[in-house]
């Protein structure tokens, strides 16, 4: 490759974890001094040592870019300075907390976008999280945990990865590691032993973490899911079903405040099935108007973050409008949500609901509760 030509797209390598004190820094610096001692131009664009000595340790000898100060509300934050690690140009790049939000100020809002300007550039990127901070499994999360995790990065960023690598450690051996002081300070570790690390909490989150990785790794390797043909797709002379047909999923769009989840279900649902997948709405078509700056928009701006194609109908009959599309477009499941007792119109929502099951006859209706928090 000549010196004017760009250098391809970086290469991405993600350590996945379950919990923080697992190993996933500790396991991204040890890769790091491996591939300087292989020759390679390493830099270390952004570490946490949460006060971790073995963990410091592993740093010693590798290029670390200075961070960028940002001021907010008059107390000064660090960043990684993606702009300096543009300049220095390096081969591969070590990025810890991968689904970190940035302070406002920052040129980007999350540091995942960060991580996909410099793979743009062609430098290899090395980063770490937690299966926690998976987009898709944000309600299973606080079902398991009771807390509702903020800091979360789409599926796909993860499916973009070139590798992935499970750091793996038994609950009680992480247990052990916070007793002895290696992963929280006395105090903090306490508080944390009686929330977020209790083990039946830790061996569920283990359990997701291996889950995923092991879908992850099919994913990559199997071939597109065959799925049941509804009667539309099927060739109108002899009936015959076409040999290969791939699932498609339609997700319905409401004002519901369960809409959120429910667009993650269909989203991880559409990833098992390597599947197309739809975001639709349908508005009255006297009332074009009425999508904006509604929940609606927040609904369909969600869904296209997680970089699903987003649809808004027009029609007076909003459950045919919706079977229709569905049926013109091949899809084969239909994701709804379950109308909240909490809401008014709710004889409209359930007549709608079970209108669409009546239509969609040749298609699988789901219809998804809204998840509630376990109470104690």
């Amino acid at each position: 490759m000549s010196a004017d030509e760009p250098r391809p797209r970086g290469k991405l390598k993600l350590i996945l974890g379950y919990a923080a004190g697992v190993g996933k820094t500790y396991k991204m610096l040890e890769e790091g001094q491996q591939l300087v001692k292989d020759g390679r131009g390493v830099v270390v664009g952004y570490f946490e040592p949460h006060g971790r000595n073995d963990t410091i340790a592993k740093t010693e000898g590798l290029e670390i870019i200075p961070r960028r100060r940002i001021q907010h509300r008059g107390k000064e934050f660090e960043e990684m300075d993606t702009d300096a690690i543009l300049a220095r140009s390096p081969q591969i790049c070590l990025v810890d907390e991968l689904a970190h939000t940035n302070v406002p100020g920052s040129e980007r809002a999350k540091r995942w976008e960060d991580v996909m300007v410099l793979l743009e550039a062609g430098i290899d990127v090395l980063t770490t999280m937690n299966i926690q901070h998976l987009e898709s499994l944000n309600d299973q999360m606080r079902e398991i945990t009771g807390i509702l995790v903020r800091e979360t990065l789409p599926d796909w960023v993860v499916k973009r990865a070139d590798e992935l690598v499970l750091v793996d450690l038994p609950p009680q051996a992480l247990v052990n590691r916070l007793l002895r002081g290696a992963v929280y300070a006395p105090e903090k570790a306490q508080k944390a032993l009686e929330n977020f690390f209790r083990e039946p909490t830790l061996a569920a989150l283990r359990e997701m973490a291996i889950r995923q990785t092991a879908h992850e790794v099919d994913t990559r390797q199997a071939e597109p899911a065959v799925a049941r043909v509804p009667p539309a797709l099927r060739d109108a002379k002899d009936g015959r079903v076409p040999d290969h047909v791939a699932e498609r999923i339609l997700i319905h769009i409401s004002e519901a405040p369960s809409t959120a989840g429910l667009i993650r279900r269909g989203r991880r649902v559409a990833d098992y099935l390597k599947a197309d997948c739809f975001a639709v709405c349908v508005l009255p078509a006297a009332e074009p108007g009425r999508i904006v700056e509604s929940a609606l928009e927040q609904h369909l701006d969600f869904a296209r973050r997680l970089h699903i194609d987003t649809r808004i109908l027009e029609g007076q009959d909003p459950a045919r409008t919706l079977v229709e599309f569905a049926r013109r477009n091949g899809v084969t499941q239909i994701f709804l949500a379950k109308p909240a007792r909490r809401l008014i119109p709710i004889l409209a929502l359930r007549d709608f609901v079970m209108k669409v099951v009546r239509l969609a006859s040749d298609m699988q209706v789901t219809v998804v509760a809204e998840h509630r928090r376990r109470a104690g």
